[in-house]
């Protein structure tokens, strides 16, 4: 119970309540910008922050990630940069967790050791690595657990039994529930598959649980957060932001992206949406 993840979810649970984790893409539309949304999530109501780490091809998001990571590059982000911005949250929030989400190719090119490293110094609590699975992701989790960092797991609506077990050994800091078959901010699930979902996975670990994938509202994010420990926003933050640039307003994307979370944290406290 030493971790700020493990911290963060006894509180909440101490608290009776589900969580807010909000997702954006590092970098987007552009790093001052992304710092302000990023260093005033927790003051909005997330948390758990999760931050994107940009990349040229993001598999597992959905038309508006995907749209973020190529503005995020376009103006100049990059995997040294996320951690920068990672480092100027912990500066100015010692208490909420921070997890990194992205693709492996960008940590194999930095170099995993030296990746975790600095991650670790800029305050990083936990990864999710989309596309390494479980049977090879040895040659991070290792080091990331060496150094404090919680590797977090995705299960989804197909993870049978025995794929389910797989995916929970050596798991650490929450697991992960896709609730939708497909990629980010497309569909959503409904409420009896999610419960029927949650309630299969808690029989297996004792781990906290998020569910994401299709949930934009806060009815729906108060409903997750209900059902399992937590509930995942990204897609409908990044179309705040997408909004605001193909608007010309990108200056008003920061207070978009807070007002929103206000919203959704709102709802999570309240139990409805």
């Amino acid at each position: 119970m030493t971790g700020r993840i493990a911290r963060r979810f006894a509180a909440l649970k101490t608290a009776g309540r589900g969580g807010l984790v909000t997702f954006v893409t590092a970098g987007d539309p552009d790093f001052d910008t992304s710092r302000a949304i990023v260093e005033n999530l927790p003051e909005a109501g997330a948390d758990i922050v999760e931050l994107g780490m940009p990349f040229s091809d993001p598999m597992a998001d959905g038309p508006a990630i995907q749209a973020a990571n190529l503005r995020a590059l376009k103006s100049g982000a990059s995997l040294a940069r996320t951690l920068e911005l990672a480092a100027l949250f912990r500066a100015r929030d010692a208490d909420t967790p921070l997890v990194l989400m992205g693709y492996y190719n960008p940590i194999y090119a930095m170099g995993t050791e030296r990746f975790v490293a600095r991650a670790r110094d800029a305050g990083v609590d936990g990864l999710i690595v989309v596309d390494l699975p479980p049977e090879e992701d040895e040659e991070l989790r290792v080091p990331a657990r060496k150094s404090g960092i919680d590797i977090v797991r995705l299960a989804t609506p197909t993870s049978d039994d025995a794929r389910l077990s797989t995916i929970l050994a050596s798991a650490s800091g929450f697991v992960y529930y896709v609730a939708v078959a497909g990629i980010t901010g497309t569909k959503s699930a409904g409420r009896d598959s999610i419960a029927a979902a949650v309630a299969r996975i808690r029989k297996r670990t004792a781990l906290p649980l998020a569910v994401g994938f299709g949930i934009r509202t806060p009815a729906q994010a108060a409903e997750a957060a209900n059902l399992a420990d937590a509930a995942v926003v990204g897609t409908a933050l990044v179309a705040e932001i997408a909004a605001c640039v193909e608007a010309g307003k990108s200056g008003e994307a920061a207070e978009a992206v807070l007002s929103a979370v206000r919203k959704l944290s709102a709802a999570v406290r309240a139990g409805k949406g």
